[in-house]
């Protein structure tokens, strides 16, 4: 565990064309706080330039709002739909970009990551960490859909790794 002096302001996403889960968190090194948790949604007959377009847009919106500093995104995996996962590739790259170019911090983290740094187990089922997530944040119920919680996931594990040095862009 690391200790964090003063409190940083995180973007967590759990990307994809069609729906591109978002969290902003706060961590002050020992509790996580949502800030605001949501879901961007593009239209599937629509270009995917504009679909990108769209998302990083929204993402940008996010970003002047609440002034993040970092931003923490899931690594697209190996999937059985090449197509599905180029576009997540297109969407985790764009974000990163967007980041970087506006003075942030941008790391990414593979699934098993996540998994191990919310539930303790790399292997946990998606309910096991969905039940974490209400945990750790105090939540009352499970952020829907499924892509918002992921992206709470994604941001609480860049809070308890971010000093580590561990390289989380090859993990």
């Amino acid at each position: 565990m690391h200790i964090v002096t003063g409190k940083v302001r995180i973007l967590g996403i759990d990307p994809g064309l069609s729906k591109c889960g978002y969290a902003v968190i706060d961590y002050d090194g020992r509790h996580p706080q949502s800030i605001e948790h949501g879901l961007i949604k593009t239209g599937s007959k629509e270009l995917t330039s504009k679909r990108l377009a769209e998302i990083i847009a929204e993402i940008r919106d996010v970003i002047k709002e609440h002034k993040p500093s970092e931003l923490a995104i899931e690594r697209v995996y190996f999937h059985r739909n090449v197509s599905t996962a180029i576009d997540v590739a297109m969407v985790m790259g764009a974000a990163m970009v967007l980041a970087t170019d506006l003075g942030m911090e941008a790391r990414q983290y593979a699934p098993l990551q996540i998994k191990r740094a919310i539930t303790g187990v790399g292997r946990a089922s998606k309910e096991q960490v969905q039940k974490m997530i209400v945990a750790h944040y105090g939540l009352d119920e499970m952020p829907k859909p499924a892509d918002v919680a992921d992206a709470l996931a994604v941001a609480l594990t860049h809070a308890h790794l971010r000093n580590s040095p561990e390289d989380h862009s090859v993990s």
